[in-house]
């Protein structure tokens, strides 16, 4: 089931990017993430509201708040920068560079994680890096 909610992350971040580039026009970039950043505030906490999570709030530990809280602001700076990218840039060349975070995703993960680095994933990332560059050069 995992690999269905994957696929479906990558559809519809892929209609992010394409939106919001039509989107951007005549709009300041910062602007246009605090608007987007607003209506996804406003959409998750509605799915909590009506799955009835809002009441685990209380059994998240600090530890949890602080990680969480620190992926919130790494959230906030790659959409700064991903807007301001696509705003300026071409979006089939802004795209590419962003997902090399898939390779320093793999690599945090073996570092700070303690995920297995096997042959498949190596290579793997190594494609990833390695296409990332021929669509990135001009």
């Amino acid at each position: 089931m995992w690999i269905l909610y994957a696929l479906l992350a990558a559809v519809f971040a892929s209609l992010t990017a394409i939106f919001a580039k039509v989107g951007i026009e005549n709009v300041n970039s910062d602007l246009a993430v605090a608007i987007r950043t607003a209506i996804v505030l406003v959409m998750a906490w509605g799915i909590v509201l009506f799955t009835g999570k809002h009441h685990e709030i209380s059994q998240i530990t600090q530890r949890s708040w602080t990680f969480l809280a620190l992926s919130g602001f790494a959230t906030g700076f790659s959409w700064l920068f991903f807007y301001k990218a696509i705003q300026i840039g071409e979006v089939s060349k802004v795209v590419p560079i962003d997902k090399l975070s898939v390779v320093f995703t793999m690599i945090l993960a073996f570092v700070i994680l303690g995920e297995k680095a096997d042959i498949k994933t190596i290579i793997g990332g190594v494609c990833i890096a390695a296409g990332t560059l021929v669509l990135a050069l001009k």
